[in-house]
């Protein structure tokens, strides 16, 4: 009688012992981001953080976020290019927890791989905990989820959540604004991780550009612009918040900044921020220009050059201003609150580009 075999995982295209030289791989990144609080390794059902250190905290306001980075992730699949994207996960996340002020304590991530190659899977986890580093948060705990069939081979996406905390009566928002506030922008690193579906359509679908194309106005290749990891601003807004006195932050991501500023803004005040003050880098011309693509569609969908926002009295922006040269941020002066008058929405771009 002939011996027969059934069915299994490995044969249904999940490889376990693949997954378990990922864990391996990834341990040394992930234990570089370790806080005082983390308690235990990686590996457990659950990752654990000492609450008792909130004890410190009159009223602890716990802030949770989660996010991903769109199809940003189909660029660094196209290059092979596998340990930056973490930091744009790290940036999505928890810049948005620090704009009510929250310090960011942990986070954790998903990987969803058509199939694990193990190198890649810890690759995306260097990037993550190199993004952990700069966001001054713990990764705690992950999950890497194989799903052959629905996937292709080299098909993989990402997603995390975090958590910080902030004292109640340091909640930075609305309330907190006031007219005649200065509306500080700092400097994007780039297309961060929004808009990448628009993007990829005028330039690699429509243009039919080649990702390691050399661009002459961008001094690099197409590939090495669209992979520049999204600036991570927490430490950033979180010195702001040690230096000077701030109402409010916004985070510059999907809608824009007009749309993003908007969300902080009470509904009595409205924000102005005067195109003029800066100069979009030449990515956005090339996106324009090449789609054809109208301004205000850009601006809604890109941030145009400015990644995060912060909402200061005019007496502290000289300050703000310093603050953020010495950590190496470039921003400026690009507007004003004032009140909502006539105004439909809470904040609007005036002027034109600088040239």
């Amino acid at each position: 009688m002939s011996e027969t075999t059934g069915a299994s995982y490995a044969a249904a295209g999940v490889d376990i012992e693949a997954g378990d030289r990922a864990v391996e791989l990834m341990k040394e990144w992930v234990k570089k981001t370790q806080r005082p609080e983390v308690l235990g390794g990686l590996g457990g059902f659950a990752g654990l953080f000492d609450a008792s250190a909130l004890k410190r905290y009159e009223r602890p306001l716990l802030a949770s976020a989660t996010d991903g980075v769109g199809t940003k992730v189909d660029i660094a699949r196209r290059l092979g290019v596998y340990d930056t994207i973490g930091h744009d996960l790290v940036a999505m996340v928890m810049d948005d927890i620090v704009v009510c002020g929250a310090e960011p304590l942990f986070m954790t991530d998903y990987i969803c791989v058509g199939k694990v190659h193990p190198e890649r899977v810890a690759a995306i986890v260097k990037g993550i905990a190199e993004g952990c580093v700069l966001a001054g948060c713990a990764l705690v705990g992950g999950e890497t989820a194989e799903h052959p069939g629905l996937l292709g081979e080299d098909d993989f996406d990402v997603a995390g959540a975090g958590t910080g905390v902030v004292e109640a009566d340091r909640l930075l928002g609305p309330d907190r604004i006031r007219t005649g506030d200065a509306v500080i922008a700092m400097a994007a690193s780039g297309l961060h991780s929004n808009g990448y579906s628009l993007v990829r359509h005028v330039l690699l679908n429509e243009a039919g550009l080649a990702l390691d194309a050399r661009i002459d106005e961008l001094g690099r290749t197409l590939g090495e612009e669209l992979l520049e990891p999204t600036k991570i601003y927490s430490l950033d807004c979180l010195a702001l918040t040690r230096t000077t006195e701030v109402h409010a932050f916004s985070h510059v991501t999907g809608g824009g900044l007009a749309a993003n500023l908007a969300r902080v803004i009470p509904d009595t005040l409205h924000a102005i921020v005067d195109r003029s003050t800066w100069t979009p880098a030449p990515i956005f011309d090339l996106v324009g220009k090449t789609g054809q693509v109208e301004r205000l569609e850009l601006e809604k969908t890109l941030n145009m050059g400015v990644g995060m926002i912060a909402i200061v009295p005019e007496e502290s922006a000289d300050v703000a201003l310093a603050t953020l040269a010495d950590r190496g941020v470039d921003a400026w002066v690009a507007g004003e609150i004032t009140d909502r008058g006539d105004h439909e929405s809470g904040a609007a771009l005036v002027g034109d580009y600088a040239s």
